[in-house]
């Protein structure tokens, strides 16, 4: 019986040591969530904060990345990098003003049509004034209830000068079209010196072999990706204007072009296009068939797009979880707004291939099995 207190007196401390480990390990646990936190508010503040300058080099070093295989092609006959990089600049200006001539011709009798929709749009709101009536009687009801004035809730729009916006605005777009192509230029130029330095920076063999690896992947898929996605929106563009044409939509071209560069913003691309083909439909019929027809079609050939075609091409380049692709859509949008939407499935796919090789690296690159 005297053994139970020499038993209690050497479990007491040990019971005393395990918990106030724990505690430390929780209280460390804590703090570490915490900091990656507050790391991660001063990342979206910052990225917000220098929209204007980070926004064009990010975009730049992402199409830099697409250009690669295209470069090292060039360089492998003995072109200086900085001549690649130009021909890669040059290529990419003549692919925009291709893109900006298909555009321009038929979008101009297209604006010249804007006032007959808008007055379609009034028409047809006018049909609606029964519902919007009933809007508002709720609208002032909830008013008397929550002690407010209805006469008092009025909605003020300025009269901006339009000229004076465009002005102010002209600069700080020409600004950033200059650092976007300045960016590339120099990306595509000095990239074999980056990643020179990178990986000088390992400090072991297998290690710097692993990172080497995670480089080349990441240039390797994202330019699959890229150049997997650029040709589905071709066919998209293709399949769209065919189908336009073939049900009596004017300019046919432009909506297939269009429809094309929308759908690189992925979700949101699509559903802005659905506006527009409806507003088409307005602008040329009366009847609610004819009206929708456009955008019914175009949404038919969307879905079996989304789901058929890209699902088969990028099966083996990208497996995210959608929900994960919507959630970087979102935040890069809310960010960067059209710049954000392009870009933001690319940088989900760069984080997945960071995260993929980040253990091996960090383990210190042995080989796998």
């Amino acid at each position: 019986m005297s053994a139970n207190p020499l038993q209690t007196s050497r479990t007491g401390p040990i019971q005393t040591e395990v918990t106030e480990i724990s505690t430390e390990e929780r209280l460390r646990r804590v703090a570490y969530a915490a900091i990656i936190f507050v790391g991660f508010v001063v990342l979206v503040v910052v990225l917000e904060l220098a929209q204007s300058i980070l926004a064009p080099l990010v975009l730049a070093m992402i199409v830099g990345l697409v250009f690669g295989p295209l470069v090292e092609r060039i360089e492998a006959y003995g072109v200086p990098a900085w001549v690649s990089a130009m021909i890669a600049v040059v290529l990419l200006l003549l692919l925009i003003g291709l893109a900006i001539t298909g555009f321009a011709v038929p979008l101009s009798d297209w604006m010249d049509r804007l006032p007959v929709i808008w007055t379609r749009v009034q028409n047809e709101l006018a049909n609606w004034k029964g519902l919007i009536e009933t809007i508002s009687s709720l609208q002032s009801q909830f008013s008397e209830i929550t002690g407010g004035d209805p006469a008092s809730m009025t909605v003020n729009v300025a009269n901006g000068d339009t000229v004076k916006q465009v002005a102010f605005f002209a600069p700080s777009l020409a600004a950033q079209i200059i650092l976007f192509l300045a960016g590339l230029f120099f990306f595509i130029a000095t990239r074999h010196q980056m990643k020179y330095s990178i990986l000088m920076r390992a400090d072991s063999g297998p290690r710097r072999k692993a990172l080497a690896r995670m480089i080349v992947d990441i240039e390797k898929r994202l330019s699959s990706y890229m150049l997997s996605v650029s040709m589905i929106n071709l066919g998209l563009a293709v399949a769209v204007s065919l189908a336009m044409w073939l049900i009596g939509v004017p300019s046919p071209m432009l909506w297939g072009l269009l429809a094309g560069v929308l759908n690189f913003i992925i979700y949101i691309g699509p559903a802005i296009m659905t506006a527009i083909m409806l507003a088409v439909g307005l602008s040329l019929h009366s009847q609610l068939a004819l009206i929708i027809a456009p955008a019914a079609v175009y949404l038919f050939i969307n879905f079996l797009e989304a789901q058929f075609v890209t699902p088969m091409v990028l099966g083996r380049i990208m497996t995210v979880n959608p929900f994960l692709i919507f959630l970087s859509l979102v935040g890069w949008i809310w960010l960067w707004g059209a710049a954000g939407g392009f870009i933001a499935v690319p940088m989900l796919l760069i984080g997945q291939i960071v995260l993929n090789h980040g253990d091996f690296i960090a383990s210190g690159g042995g080989d796998r099995g």
